[in-house]
C-alpha cells in the first residue's frame, strides 16, 4: 500500500472517538458530524492505517487486537496536541469536553460517584464519567488507554504507572442489625467459628488473607461463598447471618441498608489506599482536576472513619501481629496483602 506523505491530524481526533465510543454513531454525535460522514471518516482512517480498525460483532462494534495496541498513544497524541494550544494554567473547566473512566471496585462508585457527578455538572460540565468494575483478568489498563485513573489499593508492576498514596484504609466486619456476633466480647474463636462467612472476591476466591491470620491462631473459618462486588455482598447480609468484610468507604451505603460495622478481632495491616495514572496525563489540567476531586472525596472519607462497635479481643489480636506479618501473605507489595484482600476478605 502506498504511503501518502500527507498527515490529516483530523483523523486522529476521530479516531481517538471512534475506539472511547466503539459505534460510528456515538462518535458522530460527540464530533457533531452526520453519521454518513463519520461512516466516510472511519473508511479513510481504515485506508490509513491498513486495518479495519472496528469491526462488526453481533449489534455492537468492537477494536480489532491493532486498534487496541494504538489507542494509547493515540490519545496521548490527541492530547498533547490539545495542549499545545490551550495554556495549562489558563484552562476553562466548563469548555472542556472529555470522558474519563475510572477503574477500581464498585464500591468507589457507590460512595462517592453521586457527589463527583454532581461536581462535574458543577464545575466542568463537558465531562463525563464512566465507572469500570476491576476485571478478574489483569492487564494493564493504564498504559492501554482503558482507563484514566484507577482507585483503591493500588497493586500494578508497571514501572511507569505514577502512584499517589491518599490515606490508609482498614477492613471492619459487616452484618445485619440484630446479629448474635454484636453481643458480648467478639474474640477471635468467636468471629470464627459462630457464623458462617461470605467473601467478596473478582475471581471467585473462598480463601484470603483473613484464613490466614486465623491459621496462625490454630483457628477456622467456613466461607460457604463469593460474590464479585461489595454492593452485592451488602444485599445478601442484610437477609442472612452470614458476616462479612467492608473498608471504610464502603461503609455509607451499607449502614443505608441498615447493617452493622464492627471491628474484626485480628491483627490485619492497614490497607494503603490511592490513585494511580499514567505519565500522559500528569500535566493534562482536567486529569488533574480529576485527580483532585477524587483525592479530596477519599480525604474525606479518611477523615469521617465510621463509629463501628469495638472489641476488647484487640489485645489477642495485637498480641499476634508479630508473627502474622512475617507471613508472605502479608506482603503488600506484589500478589500479597492487596489482592489477597480483594480477592479473598473484600478490600477496596
Amino acid at each position: 500500500m502506498t504511503q501518502s506523505t500527507d498527515l490529516d491530524l483530523n483523523l486522529l481526533v476521530a479516531l481517538d472517538v471512534l475506539l472511547e465510543e466503539q459505534s460510528v454513531q456515538g462518535a458522530a454525535r460527540r464530533l457533531h458530524l452526520s453519521e454518513p460522514a463519520m461512516s466516510r471518516t472511519l473508511g479513510r482512517i481504515r485506508k490509513a492505517l491498513g486495518d479495519p480498525v472496528l469491526v462488526r460483532a453481533g449489534r455492537r462494534m468492537v477494536p480489532t487486537p491493532h486498534a487496541l495496541a494504538v489507542r494509547a498513544e493515540v490519545s496521548a497524541v490527541v492530547e498533547r496536541a490539545r495542549a499545545l494550544f490551550r495554556p495549562g494554567r489558563d484552562t476553562d473547566l466548563r469548555t472542556v469536553t472529555r470522558t474519563f473512566t475510572i477503574i477500581g471496585h464498585d464500591a468507589i462508585a457507590a460512595a462517592h460517584g453521586a457527589t463527583l457527578f454532581a461536581r462535574a455538572a458543577e464545575e466542568a460540565p463537558g465531562i463525563r464519567l464512566r465507572f469500570l468494575s476491576e476485571s478478574h483478568l489483569d492487564a494493564p489498563v493504564l498504559r492501554q488507554g482503558t482507563a484514566d485513573l484507577e482507585v483503591g489499593v493500588i497493586d500494578t508492576a508497571a514501572p511507569e504507572v505514577l502512584v499517589e498514596t491518599v490515606y490508609e484504609d482498614r477492613m471492619l466486619g459487616v452484618v445485619r442489625a440484630g446479629h448474635p456476633l454484636l453481643t458480648g466480647e467478639l474474640t477471635p474463636e468467636r468471629f470464627a467459628t459462630e457464623a458462617d462467612h461470605l467473601n467478596v472476591s473478582r475471581r471467585g476466591r473462598l480463601h484470603g488473607p483473613v484464613d490466614e491470620a486465623l491459621a496462625e491462631l490454630g483457628l477456622e473459618r467456613r466461607v460457604v461463598g463469593s460474590v464479585g462486588t461489595f454492593p452485592a455482598s451488602l444485599f445478601v447480609l442484610r437477609e442472612t447471618d452470614l458476616v462479612g468484610l467492608v473498608s471504610s468507604w464502603g461503609c455509607p451505603p451499607a449502614a443505608a441498608l441498615g447493617l452493622v460495622t464492627f471491628e474484626v478481632p485480628l491483627p490485619l495491616p492497614p490497607l494503603p489506599v490511592g490513585l494511580a495514572w499514567h505519565p500522559r496525563h500528569d500535566a493534562d489540567p482536567a486529569h488533574a482536576w480529576l485527580r483532585g476531586c477524587v483525592r479530596e472525596l477519599m480525604r474525606r472519607s479518611a477523615g469521617d472513619q465510621p463509629t463501628v462497635s469495638r472489641s476488647p479481643a484487640a489485645a489477642v489480636a495485637s498480641a499476634a501481629a508479630q508473627v502474622l506479618r512475617r507471613s508472605p501473605s502479608w506482603d503488600t507489595s506484589t500478589d500479597s496483602f492487596a489482592e489477597g484482600v480483594a480477592d479473598g476478605t473484600g478490600s477496596p
